[in-house]
């Protein structure tokens, strides 16, 4: 007798207008989630005049964020895939928009950093459940490329809308209006979800993997600790965590993260790259809203228009690599992204970008297309060739892998920064101190290219195909050898 429920969970392909209505409400979650952090980066100097907060302080505003939602991403995609992937979405929006509205309110620095945590259980039902409502909308390789390209496209409007947005709250209003602006568009996605995305999940359920969640979370949570706060205490846990994951995750039917993902080249390449990519990004933009307004002295409206060049290059390039990754693949836009991740911050950290306002620009203009380009390939690769019925746990991976580099950038680059200008950094030291940190954004772009290069050859697709097979995905086995057909044609 047929599995009428299995059947029933698997959603009729939908016509063309409707896909493209989907598409536009699943992007406007990640644009409410990306806006909110690019917004934030401008405030923080206001944020830290107003709540007496150190370059610690600032970090931990955002990475409170971002640590939270990376632990809870992989658990958001599988639970999504198990009950139901509109149904987490829909509530993904109510716990953004009331976390947003609580970091409105928040009276110290303490409870605008546990707010931002409730914001991130929210986020971490969107952007990975987002994603596998996309890949399950759109099943043909080459659309599903140009759909997550005009999906990285909104990565490039909240980068142009967010510094311009929070510059002019945060001098008009102040900077608690920044999360105001969450409240309207996830009204708007919640409605439109409920009345236009159709639900769907995985024929078979998988079933809950709480012991590998909280392995997640301590490793995450305790490696992002040592590095801020400099603790070898925690570094221990975090060494711990992995190891027990490493050694649990095999041993269950249905794990957290399946490690069978990791023997396709591509797919363990798109990880590394996002978490390369983001790295830089987050301490990219870290750097450079403290430098504009601490040490140029700029309004927080000033200094996102001195970033916009940065952000419209990312607009621009990102909808550009969709259509080239389905067009020709992955391996073009991952080059030339890692050559311009790499070229835009050498300019600070070889040739002092800060003292001439055009090495300054150029920087921003090449960063910006370097970053633009690198989206498209890494949600392509990661989940191209898996089984759709898994669609929310790939997705999640590569989410995670993004949260967790952007977490790690800003640890990393703000423990630099204060290691070499106090915690409070001084306007006759930053420059100097940021040097450094800018070297190893280089070495993040450079490990773009070369990680790209490596993962986007025949071997590496061969890889692909091999995994594809072994998790029984054979629709995405056949994908991968069509694209390579496409790419190569």
């Amino acid at each position: 007798m047929p599995d009428l429920t299995s059947r029933r969970a698997v959603p009729e392909r939908l016509p063309r207008r409707r896909q493209l209505l989907v598409l536009a409400i699943c992007c406007m979650s990640l644009l409410i989630v990306s806006l909110d952090n690019t917004a934030l980066n401008v405030a923080l100097p206001a944020m830290r005049r107003d709540l007496g907060a150190s370059v610690s302080g600032l970090q931990w505003t955002i990475d409170a964020y971002t640590l939270v939602l990376a632990s809870l991403l992989m658990l958001a995609g599988s639970t999504a895939d198990r009950i139901g992937r509109r149904k987490v979405f829909v509530t993904g929006l109510v716990v953004f928009a009331l976390g947003s509205l609580l970091c409105s309110l928040a009276p110290s620095l303490e409870a605008l950093v546990a707010f931002r945590a409730v914001q991130a259980v929210g986020g971490s039902m969107l952007n990975p459940v987002a994603m596998s409502i996309i890949t399950n909308t759109f099943t043909e390789p080459a659309a599903r490329a140009r759909a997550i390209g005009v999906w990285g496209g909104v990565v490039g409007v909240s980068m142009a809308a967010g510094p311009l947005v929070g510059g002019l709250l945060v001098e008009s209003v102040g900077w608690r209006s920044i999360f105001w602006v969450n409240l309207p568009v996830a009204l708007a996605a919640l409605l439109l979800t409920l009345r236009y995305v159709p639900e769907s999940r995985a024929p078979r359920p998988r079933r809950p993997d709480p012991v590998g969640q909280l392995l997640v979370a301590a490793l995450l949570a305790s490696l992002t600790y040592a590095i801020i706060e400099s603790d070898p205490l925690f570094a221990g846990i975090a060494a711990v965590a992995l190891a027990g994951l490493l050694r649990y995750e095999p041993r269950r039917r249905d794990p957290l993260i399946d490690l069978r993902f990791f023997r396709s080249a591509p797919f363990g390449g798109a990880t590394v790259i996002a978490v390369c990519a983001f790295a830089a990004l987050g301490g990219f933009l870290f750097l450079n809203t403290l430098y504009l307004q601490d040490v140029r002295g700029l309004s927080a409206l000033h200094a996102g228009l001195y970033m916009l060049p940065m952000a419209g290059m990312t607009l621009v390039f990102a909808p550009l690599s969709g259509r080239l990754t389905g067009a020709r693949g992955p391996r073009v836009p991952l080059l030339l992204a890692g050559t311009g991740m790499a070229a835009g911050p050498l300019l600070f950290a070889a040739f002092e970008a800060e003292t001439s306002g055009p090495l300054l620009f150029a920087g921003y203009v090449v960063f910006g297309i370097g970053f633009g380009l690198v989206n498209a390939p890494i949600t392509n690769t990661a989940v191209s060739g898996m089984p759709r019925a898994q669609a929310g746990v790939a997705s999640a991976v590569a989410s995670t892998s993004r949260q967790v580099g952007q977490t790690l950038g800003v640890a990393v680059i703000g423990a630099v920064l204060a290691a070499g200008a106090g915690s409070v950094p001084d306007p006759e030291t930053f420059v100097a101190a940021a040097r450094p940190a800018y070297w190893i954004i280089t070495g993040c772009g450079l490990a773009v290219l070369a990680v790209g290069a490596l993962t986007s050859g025949p071997w590496a697709r061969r890889t692909a195909e091999r995994t594809a097979r072994r998790l029984g995905s054979e629709e995405g086995a056949e994908g991968l050898r069509e694209g390579a057909k496409t790419s190569s044609s």
